[in-house]
């Protein structure tokens, strides 16, 4: 019999733009299969927008390599076994690891498709919550934790993100972004070449200031080299013009302005000169021309993150959009409504800080979980509180981490690991047993997260594509038998009562609970979601200040002390930056790539190689070094051998090599992972190197560069 075909409508969750999706089914005898994917023109959001990732989707489904059922490792080989035997024996190892050495000897990370997932936002989180253990970790503090910090302490909740109103914007000021190549980040804006036209198109310009010249800076209308590790005192120039020239208009509900005049009065245009590179004079015009503007923003993402003051970054690029009035402004920036209000009914916390510390290292700890730089010395370190056992939940931290290397060499001390992945990587090689989830084209799918941080309103609730596997589990159902397995084994158990909620809630499918959500929510129902697939659309953004402020008295305070005192650390490291000339380390990424994943991929790793170390010709002549030779890149905690590629697109001085790359461990490369070369950046970054908030300096690591 000839297989038929059908046409749905679904969403691709690989990265924060969560674009809508008419997907092809081709169905047989011996099962469904997805043959065609492309944008839904009808989605209110992403506009018929789609990335090379989002076509890739169904790869990802028929991945001969993807695992479809549980694996344990015997005798150092990977044999399949049932899902009954897997969860036991995580649940008796786990249970024996937490009865006899207290419950901070378990150790759980969770890795960035967790957000994408709403199984995981349902279920995953009471997972994490339910063993109580201090130790935990995510990918959050390995890029975005200095925005949810900043956003706690001058908004009330650490997701209250003011975002870019980009369809109405008429100046678009962009510090250490990407969105061309990464959709948006903690800023969803699916579709953005096409709203990067529109904005000039009605006379609007996009300034940015990056150390490479990035597919966003090359269709910028100016795009500024800046220093790594330098943008806070170019964002600290700027306010102090805004005070010198008379520009700023804050709100009246805005505390401490005077307070802000006092701490910039001395972080001068020409000062920042001699540390960034930017010249004082643009730094002024620029100023003058983002405070002018009928409607501007400025956003900042993962440059600004990942460097030693992210938070300071996020504060003053706060700063900037308070002061000159952009804030709650329609072009401006402005603050989500989304149909499930996750800030407004607390289903995530409002954000805490230095609650309590690592054992080790004395790190504080942001939201309940502790820097992943301290992740590998908690667990090599003797005593009270080490962990001896590890859950790793959707990530590779191996490869996507501060001295992964190290990590991974952690881990092979555990007393035991498991992993739920559908991988078997550099992280989950070193498990003894791995829960494989059904994919994304498996499962329902609403975007709790990512809807609260889109540049419009809109509500998107898709049924699973494709059918359930015989024998497969979503990973909510994995998250609850291990919640259950492992407390059913605990000495200390936590009462009967508590049990029996615990019990009756993880029995709640997400797709139930979302529905709950959403009609309680006021916006918009399921059942209405159900008959329009494509999206509602809610409206755009509009003000909401400060009736929407989760500060206890509706203000916000400009200077918290906890921000403002780490500039005197600024001062003291720029004044040991003056005059350096070594060359400093940035990562990149690409649209093709997917963080650590993916790259198994043959639609996405076809064509030109992208895993050189790309470094300015200039750098190259002076170290007797020619394009495309091999080289050997040194940091502080280590060494790796790759080609270098002159690129004028570089920042003389700062040399760049893609994120998430690598795909090897001790040289031995993964048997999944043969299609793609390179190296991993994360065996040159350094945890020692952290933000006040914890986060992961992984921008601006000074390296040397040598012929091999």
């Amino acid at each position: 019999m000839d297989p038929t075909t059908t046409r749905t409508l679904g969403v691709c969750n690989l990265c924060e733009a969560i674009c809508g999706l008419e997907l092809t089914i081709e169905h047989r005898a011996e099962g469904d299969r997805v043959t065609g994917i492309r944008g839904n023109p009808s989605d209110p959001l992403s506009r018929g927008h789609i990335c090379p990732k989002g076509v890739a989707l169904a790869d990802i489904h028929s991945d001969p390599d993807r695992l479809r059922a549980p694996v344990k490792k015997v005798d150092g080989e990977w044999v399949e076994t049932t899902w009954d035997d897997a969860l036991d024996l995580v649940a008796e190892n786990v249970a024996r690891v937490i009865n006899t050495h207290g419950k901070d000897a378990l150790g759980i990370y969770l890795g960035n498709p967790n957000a994408h997932s709403l199984g995981s936002a349902t279920h995953g989180v009471r997972l994490v919550k339910a063993f109580r253990t201090r130790n935990r970790f995510s990918a959050s503090s390995v890029d975005q934790i200095p925005h949810q910090f900043v956003a706690s302490l001058m908004f009330g909740h650490q997701l209250m993100i003011p975002i870019t109103d980009i369809d109405r914007t008429s100046y678009f000021l962009v510090f250490g972004a990407n969105p061309m190549a990464s959709n948006g980040s903690l800023m969803t804006v699916p579709d953005f070449p096409n709203r990067v036209r529109e904005l000039r198109r009605r006379g609007g310009r996009m300034v940015v200031f990056d150390p490479r010249r990035t597919e966003t800076a090359k269709i910028a209308d100016e795009h500024f080299f800046v220093r790594p590790g330098t943008d806070a005192v170019v964002l600290l120039a700027m306010l102090h013009v805004l005070f010198a020239e008379g520009l700023t208009r804050p709100a009246a509900y805005v505390d401490n302005v005077e307070r802000v005049r006092e701490l910039v009065a001395d972080f001068t245009p020409e000062c920042a000169e001699t540390l960034s590179g930017v010249a004082a004079e643009d730094i002024r015009r620029i100023t003058r021309e983002y405070a002018a503007a009928d409607g501007a923003a400025a956003y900042g993402r993962i440059g600004l993150s990942t460097q030693g003051f992210g938070s300071v970054c996020q504060w003053a690029l706060n700063c900037l959009n308070i002061l000159s009035g952009n804030l709650d402004r329609e072009g401006g920036m402005l603050f989500t409504e989304p149909a499930v209000d996750f800030v407004e009914r607390g289903l995530i916390g409002r954000g805490h800080f230095d609650k309590y510390r690592s054992r080790v290292r004395n790190a504080p700890e942001y939201g309940g979980e502790l820097p992943v730089s301290v992740f590998a010395e908690e667990i090599e370190t003797p005593g009270e509180g080490q962990i001896r056992a590890v859950l790793t939940i959707a990530g590779n931290p191996v490869l996507s981490t501060p001295d992964g290397r190290r990590l991974g060499e952690a881990f092979d001390k555990l007393d035991f690991m498991a992993a739920v992945d559908i991988y078997l990587n550099e992280t989950t090689r070193h498990a003894d047993v791995i829960l494989p989830p059904t994919t994304a084209l498996e499962r329902d799918h609403y975007d709790i997260v990512f809807h609260g941080l889109a540049v419009r309103n809109t509500a998107r609730f898709t049924p699973a594509v494709l059918p359930k596997p015989r024998g497969a589990r979503h990973d909510w159902e994995i998250f609850r038998d291990l919640v259950l397995r492992i407390q059913a084994r605990l000495d200390r158990k936590p009462p009967l009562a508590a049990r029996l909620r615990e019990r009756l809630t993880l029995s709640l499918s997400p797709t139930f609970l979302i529905g709950m959500l959403l009609r309680t929510g006021g916006r918009t129902t399921i059942s209405e979601l159900r008959k329009h697939p494509e999206g509602v659309d809610l409206g755009p953004l509009r003000p909401t200040l400060p009736e929407r402020l989760m500060t206890r008295d509706k203000r916000i305070d400009l200077a918290p002390a906890v921000l403002t005192d780490d500039l005197t650390r600024l001062r003291a490291e720029m004044t040991e930056l003056d005059g350096a000339d070594g060359l400093v380390l940035i990562g990149r990424r690409h649209q093709k790539d997917c963080n650590s994943w993916m790259h198994n991929t043959e639609r996405l790793t076809k064509g030109r190689a992208r895993h050189q170390l790309l470094m300015h010709p200039d750098d190259l002549a002076a170290r007797g070094l020619t394009d495309g030779a091999l080289v050997e890149v040194t940091s502080r905690v280590g060494s790796v051998a790759v080609e270098v590629a002159a690129a004028d697109d570089m920042m003389r001085g700062v040399v760049s090599l893609p994120h998430g790359f690598g795909h090897q461990v001790d040289g031995t490369r993964l048997e999944h992972a043969t299609k793609v070369t390179g190296v991993s950046i994360n065996d040159l970054t350094d945890p020692e190197r952290l933000d006040l908030s914890g986060n992961a300096a992984l921008s601006g690591v000074p390296v040397t560069v040598a012929a091999l």
